[in-house]
Formats: structure tokens, sequence, C-alpha cells
């Protein structure tokens, strides 16, 4: 006899198409870059520093910071790349946040070395600010208990995945991944959202995260007795 509780709320499987939109603008110089940052939208900052999981989700699980990056190759600070690379994003529950504790370091290094203030990128290497579109849409997979969500998580996309986990968390400041909030208010699964919300997905690609996930809530329902194929 199954064991498993039933949602209050179901939970249905979205997707997202990801559009890149140049702004417009361009730096060529540190102070040029933090202004900017001040500046830009939360989509502008958001592309910045999760590009890579975006577009390359089969690659590789660490996501450059695209800052970080330019600093580094194109104005030659490496010590300041070094400090923007480490920060570590899974500590932000807001673009809010993230984007204040980058411009932190970089005006406190600017303080501190303000020879920095007068180097400047070639022709050609500046940092283009692009924005990222997305658009969301409900897919067919829909989740009533935690049998089934095992066996939609196993068909869905990685652009779903990625929405749940990434999106929902950072982008639209949930606090938390869609997966988690659902297992723990909707089926009463807090041990095993908790274990979910633990994981730092910035450390995985999207298929080794969907594979991970799918490890613990199958451990959970072996411990109920219950086969989820």
């Amino acid at each position: 006899m199954d064991k498993l509780n039933k949602g209050l709320e179901s939970f249905i499987f979205y997707s997202r198409l990801h559009l890149s939109e140049l702004t417009g603008r361009r730096a060529a110089t540190l102070v040029e870059l933090l202004n900017f940052m001040r500046k830009v939208s939360d989509a502008c900052i958001y592309h910045h520093t999760h590009r890579f999981l975006q577009q390359h989700q089969f690659l590789s699980p660490e996501p450059p910071n695209d800052f970080a990056h330019w600093i580094t190759h194109a104005l030659g600070e490496d010590t300041l790349g070094e400090m923007l690379a480490s920060i570590d994003i899974i500590q932000f529950c807001t673009i809010k946040d993230l984007r204040q504790a980058m411009i932190k370091v970089i005006d406190g290094y600017l303080k501190k070395y303000p020879r920095a203030r007068k180097k400047f990128a070639n022709p050609g290497e500046e940092f283009y600010f692009i924005k990222s579109i997305s658009f969301f849409m409900p897919t067919p997979y829909v989740a009533a208990d935690l049998r089934e969500f095992a066996q939609a998580l196993e068909l869905v996309t990685i652009d779903s995945i990625y929405f749940h986990i990434f999106e929902a968390r950072l982008r639209l400041e949930k606090g938390i991944n869609d997966f988690s909030y659902w297992l723990e208010t909707s089926v009463g699964e807090k041990k095993l959202a908790d274990k979910i919300s633990r994981l730092d997905p910035y450390t995985y690609t999207m298929n080794d995260l969907r594979a991970k996930i799918l490890k613990l809530i199958n451990q959970r329902l072996a411990k109920l007795g219950i086969n989820h194929v």
C-alpha cells in the first residue's frame, strides 16, 4: 500500500526560452564598468553571472563570471579578477545582493589601487553589456505526489530544471528552488527538501544535477517501500 502523501497542490513543470539582447552599453575601463554595473537591469547582471550555464549546460558545471574574465584578460587585473571569480553566487538570494557584492569588491579595489583607473581595454575588447530575456511556459508534466514527481523529473528538459533551480531562486527572488518549496509545503517532505536545497547547483551540469536530485528522491521512495518506475 502506498505511503505517499498527495500534494496539496500538484507540481507543474515549466520550461523556458532564452534570448540575449545587447544593451548598447560598453565599458573600456574599470570605472566605466563599475558605473554601468550600478545602472543596468537585473537581467543584465544575471546574464553576465549565468551566461555559461544558460548557453552551454552540457559542457561544464563551473560557470565563469563575465566580469571577472574581462577584468583579467582585457585589463590584466588578475587579482581583482580572482576576487570577483571567488564570489560564491549560491550565497545570494537576489540579483540585487549579488550586484552589490560585486560592486563593493570593485569599488574597494579601485580605492586601494587607484592606478587601476588608468587602464583601458584595447579597441574591440571593451565589455559589452548584454541582458537575458526569458519566456516561461508550462510543460505537459504535472506531479501530484513524490513518485509522479520523480517520473516527470526524468523526462523534462534541462531548460525546465534550469528554470526551477536557478531562475526561481535567484532571478525571481523566491529564495529557494521550486522543487524544495513544493516538496516541503505540499507533500510534507521537509528533510528531502532540505537535502535538495543544500546542493550547490553551480557545481553540477544540468544533467548531473537531475541525476543527483533523482537519487535523493529515489532513496526516499525506497525507504517508503515504493518503486517509482
